[in-house]
């Protein structure tokens, strides 16, 4: 447990082997599989990992759809999606694909960009109603993360909030009530496709909430950077801020994970190299790849924990329906400034290994010249968010299980002056 919140477990206090599910067939690794691929080259990487799952990195892989159906166990799959993605043209290449493997195109893709409760049930509702046998989690963060929820409420029986993260709500599910997964994420950010949890938000208190579970890790994940290459700028910008904010705070949570700190300081260097890139361009391939690599290996980094940009950010997004990545973006400098007497010497480390001159200082400046190149808000009132709503926010900050992992404990009264300053 960390911080002052130990009836609470950060987000991701979550990868421990004893919990870990069962992965179905998993794709064969580049050692044992009877298919070789040729060499390739830095700009066109191409991989099977099983870390933390079996991932198809690659691009043109989201042709493997059936056959990562078939490794999940799944015949009749139910297609989820937001409904910004349902009309586009890689949808119905999906779709296609599906019909074409005789996996019918069952498509469900009322969700919001926070996605909440009454999405989830109607989700389970058109599961249940088409016999579908599992699910395609397919699109950005909030599509992935309803999607994973519809796998996981399929064939349970009590209401979604009694499986919030808290302590070992989780074991209250029934594991042969969730549905397989294959995850296809079309954004590069939250890095939801290897994660074993979702975030919905309740609407009736306004409250963004955790929802865990082992098995709720897909079986199969296709990274296909293909698909990101119609992210418009804004959203390249805000998705990559969010693995950003998921490395950076990886980093800097106080509990002992030295691989997942080494994986959270290779990624916010990806994204240093990469983003700028891939917002400049959006049809740069080997830019969205290491972009799609970056998300995964912050959602992978953050089992370490995350801290206030989140513990703060989870807040504005359920009441303000703020873009989850671009709120991260708009309060990460001032969680800089209040986390600084905790973690100036990893930060100093950071930005050697970033490239980064002037230590801790330079490294606020990266991050505050990066957020205005990329044009992220330069705080939270740029998002509409108003002076009179920082007790209530702070509150809820408090009460976000993310709040625990970071490296300065919060008290209500630190809470309201650091997100004062993150104004």
């Amino acid at each position: 447990m960390q911080g002052h919140r130990a009836r609470r477990r950060a987000v991701g206090h979550r990868l421990s082997h004893a919990h870990a599910p069962e992965i179905l067939a998993p794709a064969p690794t580049l050692t044992s599989s009877p298919t070789r691929y040729p060499m390739t080259t830095p700009e066109t990487p191409r991989a099977n990992w099983s870390y933390p799952t079996a991932i198809r990195f690659g691009a043109g892989r989201v042709a493997e759809i059936a056959d990562a159906c078939a490794a999940a166990g799944m015949t009749r799959p139910l297609l989820v999606t937001d409904r910004g993605l349902a009309g586009l043209p890689i949808t119905a290449r999906m779709q296609d694909l599906m019909e074409t493997a005789g996996l019918g195109r069952a498509l469900f893709a009322d969700v919001s960009p926070n996605p909440d409760s009454q999405d989830l049930e109607a989700g389970v509702a058109a599961f249940r109603a088409g016999g579908h046998d599992g699910v395609i989690a397919f699109g950005g963060g909030s599509g992935l993360d309803l999607a994973k929820m519809v796998a996981f409420m399929s064939g349970q029986t009590r209401p979604v909030w009694d499986f919030e993260d808290v302590d070992d709500w989780w074991t209250r599910a029934d594991p042969a009530g969730i549905a397989p997964i294959v995850a296809v994420p079309t954004t590069a950010g939250t890095g939801s496709e290897v994660g074993r949890a979702s975030v919905i938000t309740n609407p009736e208190t306004h409250t963004k909430k955790v929802i865990f579970h082992p098995r709720v890790l897909p079986s199969v994940v296709i990274c296909d950077p293909e698909l990101t290459v119609g992210m418009p700028p804004a959203i390249t910008a805000g998705t990559g801020m969010d693995a950003f904010a998921h490395c950076l705070e990886a980093y800097c949570a106080p509990s002992f994970h030295p691989m997942s700190a080494g994986i959270a300081l290779e990624g916010m260097r990806l994204v240093k190299e990469y983003l700028p890139r891939a917002f400049a361009d959006g049809r740069d391939l080997e830019a969205r790849a290491q972009m799609m690599a970056a998300a995964a290996m912050g959602a992978v980094a953050f089992q370490k924990g995350l801290g206030a940009i989140h513990a703060i950010s989870h807040p504005v997004g359920a009441i303000y329906g703020t873009h989850h990545g671009t709120t991260n973006a708009a309060a990460m400098a001032a969680v800089l400034r209040f986390n600084r007497p905790a973690i100036e010497d990893r930060i100093e480390r950071a930005a050697a290994y970033l490239g980064v001159a002037g230590g801790f200082d330079g490294f606020a400046a990266f991050v505050a010249d990066l957020n205005t190149r990329l044009g992220m808000p330069s705080g939270l009132g740029a998002l509409g968010v108003e002076a009179a709503r920082i007790p209530e926010l702070a509150t809820m900050a408090l009460r976000d299980p993310t709040a625990g992992g970071n490296p300065i404990p919060l008290t209500q009264a630190t809470a309201e002056a650091l997100i004062a300053d993150a104004m």
